[in-house]
């Protein structure tokens, strides 16, 4: 078995400074993201999506980034899964990017509400139609007796909608947009001097910036 407190790096790609003047971080953010793709980093879209529940206990797991608009950070998920009732309850979430191959990290905390029907509505017509089909399929955070239940139910619904036929969005499926408050970046640094640069929404909408200690 590895050694876990033997397992270290060094950082030493890039840094990262404060803003000069009133900057937009989602303007950041989407230039780290383009940079993530460029080094080809596996699913450069993933992020981690942590919510709360109904006991005041956090859960995290990985969803997709689809877009990025009017300020919103869109995702897409079955409404009725745990992650879609919680946000329904407690919408303040937070997401967070880690890209190791450029030693990067953006931390957001956020409010999450639903996009609209006409939005989810395209966004699953752009789908592979394997993907539509599991979205009906799959019974989202439910326990099931075994893998073969969604294997027929698979087959069910594919002979039902046939090969070509447009399959509509399930009500219970679509997407969320996460309006963002704190938006962190953080880049890795030698000797463990990261950069940290914070920003936080004020009331007027605007950003303001501050370099935090590592």
């Amino acid at each position: 078995m590895h050694n876990l407190a033997d397992l270290r790096r060094e950082y030493t790609r890039a840094s990262l400074e404060l803003p000069e003047g009133v900057a937009d971080p989602l303007h950041l953010l989407q230039t780290w993201l383009d940079d993530a793709i460029r080094a080809e980093a596996l699913e450069p879209n993933a992020m981690t999506l942590s919510t709360v529940n109904e006991h005041g206990r956090p859960r995290a797991r990985i969803v997709l980034l689809k877009g990025i608009h009017e300020g919103k950070l869109e995702f897409y998920t079955n409404y009725q899964s745990d992650k879609g009732l919680e946000l329904e309850k407690n919408p303040a979430c937070a997401l967070t990017f880690f890209w190791p191959e450029i030693e990067r990290q953006i931390r957001i905390e956020g409010v999450a509400d639903r996009l609209s029907p006409e939005k989810s509505d395209a966004y699953f017509q752009s789908r592979p139609r394997g993907s539509q089909i599991g979205a009906w399929a799959s019974p989202q955070s439910n326990a099931i007796a075994n893998r073969r239940i969604l294997e027929e139910r698979f087959a069910q619904l594919e002979k039902k909608f046939g090969p070509d036929a447009p399959i509509p969005r399930p009500r219970q499926w679509g997407g969320f947009g996460v309006e963002p408050y704190v938006i962190e970046f953080w880049q890795g640094r030698a000797n463990r001097l990261h950069d940290r640069i914070c920003y936080t929404r004020k009331k007027d909408n605007s950003w303001t910036a501050r370099r935090l200690a590592p």
